[in-house]
């Protein structure tokens, strides 16, 4: 049985994201952690996007400037190819496209294939500077993870996927999440501090404690 469950709210465009799944993979091996996934979609078209940034090549800017940040205290940082996103030929990408990807993952695998989905497609927007937005880029990575085509594509398209994606915001707005990435201790309702992955661990271990005092007779 899991030590603690983790409520862990992200989008795929967020580079900080990017840095703390890697270290919470990590973690959740050592602390037996149940990591539940869940979409936070900063933006959830192009409209919002411009909406959010004004002018889209601005946007790429001042995104690309948080990339640097996150580089600067990645643990991959190779990872993380600013210049390559500056050239890529389309507008900065929304997360909407690959949330979808995420829950379809999700919807049929579970928890564990969210999570490698999630992670793929990071992958293909960071690294690779792939348009996230692209329903045949999500489409493919489903196929890299071994997804049968024609189901995943159903599951993509299907309502359902969407609700599911507004069943998180929904629990984002219950808990008063508003930015990512947040990661929520379910037990205790810890919020832990971003950070190092050894800053990590000894809020983990802080929880476990708590949670063992309130187990005590």
């Amino acid at each position: 049985m899991a030590s603690l469950t983790v409520d862990f709210f992200h989008d795929v465009v967020c580079c900080w994201c990017f840095n703390i799944s890697s270290r919470m993979r990590g973690l959740a091996a050592e602390f037996d952690l149940d990591i539940r996934h869940r979409t936070f979609v900063l933006q959830a078209s192009r409209a919002e996007m411009a909406s959010r940034w004004g002018m889209l090549e601005d946007a790429r800017e001042t995104i690309l400037g948080h990339w640097a940040a996150c580089r600067k205290v990645s643990d991959r940082p190779e990872l993380v190819d600013i210049d390559a996103m500056r050239a890529a030929p389309f507008d900065y990408p929304h997360g909407m496209t690959a949330a979808q990807g995420c829950k379809a993952a999700e919807r049929l695998g579970g928890q564990a294939a969210h999570w490698d989905m999630f992670d793929r497609l990071q992958c293909a927007h960071l690294t690779e500077a792939r348009n996230i937005a692209d329903p045949e880029v999500v489409l493919h990575a489903a196929r890299e993870l071994g997804f049968e085509a024609a189901v995943f594509a159903e599951v993509f398209e299907d309502p359902e996927t969407l609700r599911a994606i507004e069943t998180d915001r929904e629990h984002a707005r219950a808990l008063q999440v508003r930015s990512i990435p947040t990661l929520i201790v379910c037990e205790t309702g810890t919020r832990l501090v971003n950070g190092p992955r050894e800053d990590l661990a000894a809020q983990l271990r802080a929880a476990l404690r708590l949670v063992a005092r309130k187990e005590m007779p």
